[in-house]
């Protein structure tokens, strides 16, 4: 019997498909695929193994286990589960620094303010819901002590089987960064389990910070989620995490 093709996502920056146990990520920006095989190398987390690559190809062995969740739809993963992606958040942000830098304060707080200026020049959200949401964001916008991040930590990035994490994938927006941005992309759109990573993560949490970066995150994704074929008014997503706000 012969593998299936299936097309995990795709637009036009990048797709990734899986035949069989191998996924293929085909990238037009080669220097995305540098930092993604280089952070996993550095991370001292469980990552996809590497079986070639062939610009604009990577080619990753499957991980065992399931995603955590997705966004917009219900987690059955347990406590325990949580806890320890919030454990694993840790052991990454205690790791070494990556050489390469991560986004500064302005240049986040820019786009942000061009995003909010989008959204209600367009029409596309009410200003009430954006100008409450650029008020929540400011809580991240304050200096922090760079980490290693890896970058777009949401839930269905990270591989469990029962409560035990098998691994974690998609590095390529991995940097230095604030430890409460992976936290917050972890949690976007499933905050009941907000408490549990944070006990797992064994540290002092601001959530304020954390609900900063939820707004900022689904704030300065919904255009780009637009334009690249996903849908962020879907329940569960971004303009419910920032309807929650109100």
């Amino acid at each position: 019997m012969e593998e299936e093709v299936e097309v995990v996502v795709a637009h036009s920056e990048r797709a990734t498909l899986r035949v069989g146990d191998v996924f293929l990520k085909i990238d037009a920006d080669q220097a995305r695929t540098d930092v993604e095989v280089e952070a996993m190398a550095m991370a001292p987390l469980p990552t996809p193994r590497i079986l070639w690559r062939k610009p604009p190809v990577l080619a990753l062995a499957a991980l065992p286990g399931k995603a955590l969740g997705r966004l917009g739809e219900p987690s059955a993963a347990s406590p325990a589960a949580w806890a320890a992606a919030g454990a694993a958040a840790r052991m990454l942000h205690d790791a070494p620094l990556p050489p390469w830098p991560g986004r500064c304060l302005d240049e986040i707080a820019s786009h942000l303010d061009a995003e909010c200026a989008w959204l209600v020049t367009n029409d596309v959200l009410p200003a009430d819901l954006v100008t409450r949401n650029r008020q929540v964001a400011e809580a991240a916008l304050r200096p922090w002590t760079p980490v290693f991040t890896h970058g777009d930590l949401q839930v269905s990035h990270v591989f469990m089987d029962g409560d035990e994490i098998t691994g974690v994938i998609d590095w390529s927006e991995a940097a230095r960064g604030d430890a409460l941005f992976d936290l917050a992309i972890l949690t976007l759109g499933h905050e009941e389990h907000l408490g549990d990573v944070v006990a797992g993560y064994s540290a002092d949490v601001d959530l304020d910070v954390i609900r900063g970066w939820w707004s900022l995150r689904s704030l300065t994704a919904i255009r780009w989620l637009a334009e690249h074929g996903f849908d962020p008014s879907l329940p569960g997503c971004e303009v419910d995490v920032l309807r929650s706000r109100m």
